[in-house]
């Protein structure tokens, strides 16, 4: 039996195993910055999604399960109005924070264990994830999509998502694409 339900915080290595993937390298280069000697990837995530109050926890996380074990996620975060622009000085992380959308919910990661991809579980956990705008008041969603992720970009499009700005990415050995642009998708809800 599958089931999206809100993450847990015994989800938060679930969520950074599938952060992992969504984010096509970006989350290694993040991670990879934040890590004590010898600490692997993964368990930066983990300490990041097991806290609490702050954007990247379990508490902004939806998860499929299937006979008790998660195989996807959805995590997304409000961008608040308020929340001022500030000049990033990384280098390669300053086009995804220019590509922000003030007032909405940014899904930030979107990720299905591979035996389970195109059975419409991505699906269910953006239907899910927009759901969950509706009712904390936000009346968009955004994410930002690399414009060579042409499966993900397809699913964004055929769910009413638009672009609305772009970057050209910034390359480095971690992430997967190299060359093109990380565009910001914004769907207009209800």
């Amino acid at each position: 039996m599958r089931l999206i339900r809100p993450a847990r915080p015994d989800d938060a290595a679930a969520i950074a195993r599938l952060f992992l993937i969504s984010s096509d390298g970006l989350a290694a280069y993040i991670w990879g910055l934040l890590a004590e000697p010898g600490e692997a990837l993964e368990a930066v995530g983990r300490r990041r999604y097991a806290r609490t109050g702050v954007p990247f926890s379990w508490e902004n996380a939806l998860v499929a399960e299937q006979d008790g074990s998660v195989i996807g996620m959805a995590h997304a975060y409000p961008i608040g109005v308020s929340d001022a622009p500030t000049e990033e000085p990384d280098p390669v992380l300053r086009p995804y924070a220019e590509l922000e959308e003030p007032g909405s919910l940014y899904l930030a990661g979107l990720a299905i264990e591979a035996p389970y991809r195109g059975l419409g579980i991505g699906s269910a956990l953006m239907d899910a994830t927009e759901a969950r705008a509706e009712t904390l008041g936000f009346d968009r969603v955004s994410t930002i999509c690399f414009a060579m992720n042409t499966g993900a970009y397809r699913l964004y499009e055929r769910r009413g998502y638009v672009a609305k700005d772009r970057r050209p990415l910034v390359p480095h050995p971690t992430l997967r694409y190299a060359s093109g642009d990380a565009v910001l998708l914004v769907r207009t809800l209800g």
